[in-house]
C-alpha cells in the first residue's frame, strides 16, 4: 500500500466485480460487446443491461476509454479501456497502454470518481509483459494524482497471487524513505 497525499494505492488478489467502489476498469476490447478473461466476467456479473448499454457506444479505440453504468457490480460505472496487443513492444504498446490508464482517470474525473479499481490491463490474452504493464500503470496513475483531488482509492486489482506481488512490490518501491533527523 502507498498512500500519497489524500490517495491510498493497494494491491489485492480479488475479482473486480466484487469490489464496491464508484467505477472498475474493464480491460475490454474494441467493440466493448464482451470477450474473455476480465471483459467476460464483468459482462456477465453486470448482466444483459450492460452489453446493451454498450452496443449503444460504437467501439472504442485502443488506447481510450468509455463510461457505462455499473448494472448489476457494486461499482457505480464501468470504465472500458482497450488495452494494446502485444507486438513486440515496437509498435507504441507501452504508449497505448499508459494511454488506457490515464483515459480512465479522465473518465472517472468527469464522474467524480472517489475510488476506482483497475485490473492488469493487457497482461492476459494481449500478452503484455506483466512487469513492464505494472510499472506503467503505477507511473500514469501517480503522474495523473495531482489533477484528480477527488481521488481518495486506487485499488489494483490482481487475478493471481504472482501478479499481486508484483503490484506490491513496485508499490513498495515507491515509499518515501524516512527521513532522516538532523
Amino acid at each position: 500500500m502507498l498512500t500519497i497525499d489524500r490517495c491510498t494505492l493497494e494491491a489485492r488478489v480479488a475479482d473486480i466485480t466484487t469490489l464496491d467502489v464508484d467505477a472498475i476498469v474493464n480491460a475490454a476490447n474494441t467493440s466493448l460487446l464482451g470477450g474473455g478473461g476480465v471483459d467476460g466476467a464483468i459482462h456477465r456479473a453486470a448482466g444483459r443491461e450492460l452489453l446493451h448499454e454498450c452496443e449503444t457506444l460504437g467501439g472504442c479505440a485502443t488506447g481510450d476509454a468509455k463510461l457505462t453504468r455499473g448494472h448489476r457490480l457494486p461499482a457505480r460505472y464501468v470504465i472500458h479501456a482497450v488495452g494494446p496487443v502485444w507486438r513486440g513492444g515496437t509498435h507504441g504498446e507501452p504508449d497505448l497502454l499508459a494511454s488506457c490508464y490515464q483515459r480512465s482517470l479522465e473518465v472517472a474525473r468527469e464522474v467524480n470518481c472517489a475510488s476506482i479499481a483497475f485490473p492488469a490491463i493487457s497482461c492476459g490474452i494481449y500478452r503484455f509483459p506483466a512487469d513492464e504493464a505494472v510499472r506503467i500503470a503505477i507511473d500514469t496513475v501517480l503522474e495523473n494524482l495531482p489533477r484528480m483531488p477527488q481521488l481518495q482509492s486506487v485499488i489494483f486489482a490482481c487475478f493471481d497471487h504472482a501478479m499481486f506481488e508484483r503490484y506490491h512490490t513496485e508499490l513498495r518501491g515507491r515509499q518515501a524513505p524516512p527521513s532522516k533527523p538532523i
